[in-house]
């Protein structure tokens, strides 16, 4: 059985004001989302953090499988925003992961449009922010991170070309408790700065590697194909079309296409 991560993380001292005022730990869980979710429909303070060793319901976006093996990171944290902040609930954890993965390794990682986390071209974390909203009223929104630490990823056909892992590219064992630490810092940095009104765009568009390429953006049943012009100031992607229009998005799977 492997180690509590929480308490390893938390033995070297975790300094943050929102972000990990309660911190659970499961060896196996359904789903970090949905336990945190299940504290968001409560009382429970925002800035709760679930973590589990194990998950076997976990999911991406559009509901896909995630995998899940002991030795990565599977975390999920709840925020109650306001209806204008939460809209970058899903960036900052995107900045927060980069942030910590760089920090921790001195590696260089890049986000795919919309919420992928990139290290030398391949994917080696997801990020996913859901919310339950009533009417003009954020009752809550739950941010979660599974980051490939020491998954490998060979082993896997279903992603063995597209990912890779925090250890496999740092070329070391990296610890999770510093990596977790890390981002959990970074997140909650984040989230005070947002709730000054500072917002996160200018950072997060730095971090983007597809900005400026023809891309085929596929969601459900529906894909486009243009120039990548950029964001906007709330992280939608701006979509230049073959016959000029300019195209607003909220979501998609990204492709390199062909012009």
């Amino acid at each position: 059985m492997p180690p509590n991560l929480v308490a390893a993380t938390v033995r070297q001292g975790l300094f943050t004001r929102i972000v990990g005022r309660r911190l659970l730990y499961y060896p196996e869980l359904s789903s970090t989302m949905d336990e945190a979710a299940k504290l968001g429909e409560g009382d429970t303070e925002e800035g709760a953090v679930v973590v589990a060793e194990v998950q076997n319901q976990g999911r991406g976006r559009q509901g896909r499988h995630w995998v899940s093996q002991p030795g990565n990171l599977l975390v999920s944290v709840l925020f109650r925003p306001t209806l204008e902040q939460l809209p970058f609930i899903s960036i900052i954890g995107g900045i927060a992961a980069t942030r910590a993965v760089r920090k921790t390794t001195g590696l260089d990682p890049k986000i795919k449009w919309p919420n992928d986390l990139m290290i030398g071209g391949r994917k080696a974390a997801g990020i996913l922010a859901e919310s339950a909203i009533a009417g003009d009223t954020v009752w809550y929104a739950v941010l979660g991170v599974g980051m490939n630490v020491s998954l490998d990823t060979s082993q896997d056909d279903a992603i063995s070309s597209f990912a890779t892992s925090v250890n496999a590219a740092a070329g070391r064992e990296v610890p999770r408790e510093d990596l977790l630490r890390q981002f959990l810092m970074d997140l909650d940095a984040l989230y005070l700065a947002l709730g000054q009104n500072k917002s996160p765009i200018a950072e997060w568009q730095g971090l983007l590697e597809n900005m400026g390429q023809w891309l085929t953006v596929t969601w459900g049943e529906d894909t486009h194909t243009g120039l990548a012009e950029g964001t906007d100031e709330l992280g939608n992607l701006l979509l230049r079309q073959d016959d000029g229009s300019l195209l607003t998005l909220t979501a998609g799977d990204v492709t390199l296409g062909s012009q």
